[in-house]
């Protein structure tokens, strides 16, 4: 299978389990990943047998900008619920990425990475 990969996308969501990560605010990074056949589109030159990832980044903008939660694996949840009313039931990867946790002395990453319709016969991840 072939497959589309955004990486690195930032977005700013009000997302938390502290009250203030919910009030302010904070950055996120996501990776995403859509495997599907690409053989057409590439044949053609043509984007509507393909999956146009700008909508998927706007969408997934639009869904940072409103979402208010405790958690980044709910947040995660709704970013593939997008992708898949975009792009209907193909295998999906996702890693969201907290950029700053607030955890005293700590300065590293948290992140979650979910599947969706992933088989082993299907996405190779």
């Amino acid at each position: 299978m072939d497959a589309i990969h955004v990486r690195n996308l930032r977005l700013w969501a009000h997302v938390g389990v502290l009250p203030n990560e919910r009030r302010d605010g904070q950055w996120f990074r996501l990776d995403l990943s859509l495997w599907l056949d690409l053989g057409q589109s590439a044949a053609a030159d043509d984007l509507a047998s393909s999956a146009d990832y700008s909508l998927a980044i706007r969408d997934l903008q639009q869904l940072s900008r409103s979402i208010r939660c405790l958690t980044i694996e709910h947040f995660s949840e709704q970013v593939l619920n997008r992708l898949e009313a975009l792009y209907g039931p193909v295998p999906m990867r996702v890693e969201l990425s907290k950029c700053a946790a607030p955890v005293p002395g700590f300065s590293g990453v948290v992140s979650v990475e979910r599947f969706r319709h992933h088989s082993s016969a299907g996405a190779d991840p």
